[in-house]
């Protein structure tokens, strides 16, 4: 890969899922700190992202936002390091499966609860909120990864996801989840991944 990778972050957001996808790579990266109202709404920033939001991704001239979209994007760029399936495979299927249901279903229906606003079952992308959690620990309980027998893209992002929510008390912690996302979140590139966003906590970025 020749193009450079340019990462636009803050580390009390999203793009800590992303940070963590990138070390997971082992590609070489540069650093855009911005902040909350102030450069993430500057119209340099919103030249690449018209949301105003982190994180984005610029692979070369192209810009890659949603967290979804990012750390997919990165898997393909390293096929040698197998976070996501060959091509046209069941696996691969499964494996974006997991990715997006964490990223839509799952993180819609949080938002909404926190906010008292939950849509009728049968409109929301989440439907009903039993079935999403039953979906979920049934996709975990028992397993060391969700797709075959080797470490994903899925497994970063519902052990990322997963393990926010219970950590901020949005979803109730449970032994399930637990035993599933600790051994990933110990994965050498999850723990260089916080040390830098801690380090730029520390450092006052936030």
């Amino acid at each position: 890969m020749t193009a450079k990778l340019t990462f636009y972050t803050h580390p009390y957001s999203r793009a800590r899922v992303a940070r963590w996808m990138l070390e997971e790579t082992g590609l070489p990266y540069e650093d855009v700190l911005l902040h909350f109202d102030t450069t993430m709404k500057s119209p340099d920033y919103l030249a690449l992202n018209p949301m105003g939001k982190v994180p984005a991704l610029r692979h070369g001239e192209t810009v890659i936002t949603e967290n979804a979209a990012i750390c997919l994007h990165l898997a393909d760029l390293v096929p040698e390091k197998a976070l996501l399936p060959a091509i046209g495979t069941p696996a691969r299927g499964a494996c974006y499966r997991w990715v997006l249901l964490a990223a839509g279903p799952l993180e819609g229906f949080i938002t909404a609860r926190r906010h008292g606003a939950l849509a009728p079952a049968r409109e929301a992308g989440y439907g009903n909120p039993a079935d999403l959690m039953r979906t979920l620990e049934g996709a975990v309980a028992g397993k060391k990864y969700l797709v075959g027998g080797t470490f994903t893209v899925a497994d970063l992002y519902l052990a990322a996801v997963l393990s926010y929510y219970i950590q901020v008390g949005e979803l109730e912690a449970s032994a399930v989840f637990e035993d599933y996302f600790t051994p990933h979140l110990q994965r050498p590139a999850a723990v260089r991944g916080n040390a830098i966003d801690d380090a730029l906590v520390t450092a006052g970025a936030a």
